[in-house]
């Protein structure tokens, strides 16, 4: 199962994700009429040619007569007035008198519609189906990648990579392989992703240049993921017009500075005449900031904003902004208030178009963690919500983790209190979600999982994480579940696999509670941070504990986990709007899940699910070990359905990783509690 290249040099074989070839058997068996002019109408020309040169089919262009099983139709005359404007990517989608008819209003939309027609398969060519709008629910689809044009002594080609190397970059210079980057341009536009960063938050030397004298770069990649309606956006550093314009300063404030910006913004713009916009990482973790010159966050965010104002581009501000140089033994301090205590007072100083991008929960994706009052706090700036797609503190493609189910709790969290009915419609009225915020925002942004890997994410069963994230920005309410059912029936349809049923039933056995799965065998109750600091794998249950950088679980003898209540402790629940304040302020209201995050309690406090503490996570850790045993036999289950034996045999090999970084998990946070606590396990299972 490999995928050819569309032009040029071949690539090493890939495999093709949830794009395999059958996927169109049912498109390019029948007849196609595709109607429209532009780019992204060429796209769908193009692909639905090869599907029927593949599979026997025809069609025909620019044309709406005649007899078709398949219209695909800008609008006009062919579509009537349903539901209003489509926008630039919705699309309609319906089926009678034998014919499936999908129109737009832009090409791009019909490109997302000839995608769904391919999720559908065969069922959308049967009986009618009455015609629906489909529209994303967020304009803004975004992956940041942590690419680096230079390898970092450090951090590597791709900083928090966990796949290989770039797609875009090698040995300090646009790849050669430019057929890859088409293939993964197409496999997030039938995701819905729709904007993308080729760089490191982290701008180095070189990749600042990104910016003026390699800007050629920059176009060339814009080119590639045009026709796939993907817009270009750039990492830049806030020192650019010290680092690359020669000046004295870079204060937001000082004319040359914002010449210098507007000057070169409009460089940028006259080679990608629809680039998106800048990224930016500032007075955060060593990277350049307003705060050297006296000025704010808004300061500095407005300065881009107003050199990208006039050519209709954003830039995305990261709230990701604390002090890592901090003392262990001032138990005051607390990393998790950070980003609302530097952002929440300049609620509506921002511009319209500059967007504070906000990590979901407060500390840094860690398998559990609240999700950020940020979100809640600045109702009068646009805000962008950051995931991690890439598994830095989640097995980092090592371990099986869908993330899918944690992501749609976040984004179906509702500051308000209430519960957020996931009915399947992408138009009503979001209310109070983290998902309606982002909406508002108009940025759903994730950090990617992609590097030069023949599998894409390392591990094979992760391309689901990366899928999973496109289909939730344009539907946040989609089921997971029901999302990994597309992504598996997509990624291994159903003629290449002898007994698709037993696959789809064993991925899911699999893949569903991954995530939880994942949890039980790491840090409990939402305490976090007990990894290896160096590379972030693997228990360390100390590894931060008198660290500069901020994140501890206070454990001792007689209880663990962070005070951050506004009684006793850092003052952290305070930043929650009520009813949500008040929740996890007070010990029995808590959530068992985030209690250590919010609360130091004793071992012997009983949880909602009347467990003490300790024994909850002799429990949890003791599961969490045999479920990734139970994963892994599972997966030994198909060895016989036909499944490519490359895939097959990796997918094996990282599972018996899980298995032993789980055991050891298991082990060292089981032996860590008995000697700190001294109580043992009620049940009697060796402990160390």
């Amino acid at each position: 199962m490999t995928v050819a290249p569309p032009s040029g040099r071949r690539s090493i074989d890939v495999h093709p994700a949830w794009l395999p070839a059958e996927v169109f058997r049912a498109i390019g068996s029948r007849r196609v009429l595709v109607s429209g002019d532009g780019l992204l109408v060429d796209t769908v020309h193009a692909e639905t040619r090869t599907a029927c040169a593949r599979f026997g089919g025809s069609v025909t262009r620019l044309s709406i007569d005649g007899d078709a099983d398949l219209l695909l139709a800008l609008t006009g005359s062919t579509r009537a007035d349903l539901d209003g404007d489509l926008g630039d990517e919705g699309y309609t989608l319906g089926r009678a008198g034998g014919r499936t008819t999908v129109t737009a209003d832009a090409p791009v939309g019909l490109l997302y519609g000839l995608f769904h027609v391919a999720r559908l398969g065969e069922s959308a060519f049967h009986g009618d189906i009455a015609t629906q709008v489909h529209r994303p629910a967020i304009r803004r689809r975004m992956l940041d990648h942590w690419d680096n044009v230079d390898v970092h002594p450090v951090m590597g080609q791709v900083e928090r990579g966990y796949a290989g190397g770039s797609i875009f970059w090698r040995d300090g210079a646009i790849t050669d392989d430019l057929d890859r980057v088409r293939a993964y341009a197409r496999l997030l536009a039938a995701s819905g992703v729709n904007a993308l960063t080729i760089n490191n938050v982290n701008v180095g030397r070189t990749e600042a240049r990104l910016l003026t004298d390699r800007l050629a770069d920059v176009a060339t990649f814009a080119d590639i993921f045009r026709p796939y309606g993907i817009r270009m956006h750039l990492c830049v550093t806030f020192a650019a017009p010290m680092v690359l314009g020669g000046l004295a300063t870079a204060d937001p404030h000082d004319e040359a500075v914002r010449d210098w910006w507007a000057a070169t913004t409009a460089q940028v713009y006259r080679a990608v005449p629809d680039f998106g916009g800048y990224v930016v990482k500032a007075d955060s973790e060593g990277q350049p900031g307003p705060f050297a010159y006296g000025r704010s966050h808004a300061d500095g965010a407005n300065l881009l904003a107003d050199a990208l104002a006039p050519h209709g581009g954003v830039v995305h501000w990261r709230a990701f902004v604390y002090n890592h140089r901090r003392d262990w033994r001032d138990r005051s301090t607390d990393r998790a208030r950070a980003a609302y205590d530097h952002f929440a007072p300049l609620d509506g100083q921002f511009r319209d178009n500059a967007i504070v991008q906000v990590k979901y929960g407060p500390v840094d994706f860690q398998p559990r963690e609240p999700v950020s009052p940020v979100i809640a706090a600045m109702p009068a700036t646009r805000l962008a919500v950051e995931l991690q797609v890439t598994q830095e503190y989640t097995g980092q493609q090592r371990h099986v983790c869908y993330l899918a189910p944690l992501w749609s709790e976040i984004l179906g969290f509702r500051f308000d209190g209430d519960s957020l009915e996931a009915d399947g419609d992408a138009d009503r009225d979001l209310g109070a979600s983290v998902a309606a915020i982002a909406a508002r925002g108009g940025t759903l942004a994730a950090v990617s999982n992609v590097g030069d890997d023949p599998f894409w994410c390392g591990h094979p069963l992760a391309q689901a994480n990366l899928y999973a994230f496109g289909r939730l920005g344009w539907d946040p309410t989609a089921d997971p579940a029901a999302l990994l059912d597309e992504w598996i029936d997509l990624t291994f349809p159903a003629g290449s696999v002898s007994d698709p049923v037993q696959l789809r039933q064993t991925l899911h056995a699999i893949m569903d509670d991954s995530w939880r799965t994942y949890e039980r065998y790491t840090a409990p109750l939402g305490v976090g941070w007990m990894v290896n600091p160096s590379d972030h794998y693997g228990p360390a249950v100390d590894g931060y504990e008198y660290s500069q950088w901020g994140t501890y679980h206070f454990a001792d003898r007689d209880g663990v986990g962070v005070d951050r209540t506004r009684a006793t402790g850092t003052g952290y629940a305070g930043q929650y709007p009520k009813p949500w304040s008040d929740v996890y302020e007070s010990l029995a209201d808590c959530p068992d899940e985030l209690l250590l995050f919010f609360h130091h309690v004793p071992y012997g406090h009983v949880l909602h699910s009347g467990s003490t503490v300790i024994q909850h996570i002799y429990d949890t850790h003791f599961a969490g070990a045999d479920e990734a045993v139970a994963m892994r036999d599972r997966w030994r289950d198909v060895a016989d359905a036909g499944l490519d034996p490359a895939l097959y045999a990796r997918v094996a090999d990282r599972l018996d990783e899980q298995v032993r970084s789980a055991r050891e998990w298991r082990d060292q946070i089981n032996t860590y509690f008995f000697r700190k606590s001294g109580v043992p396990d009620a049940l009697g299972r060796r402990i160390h």
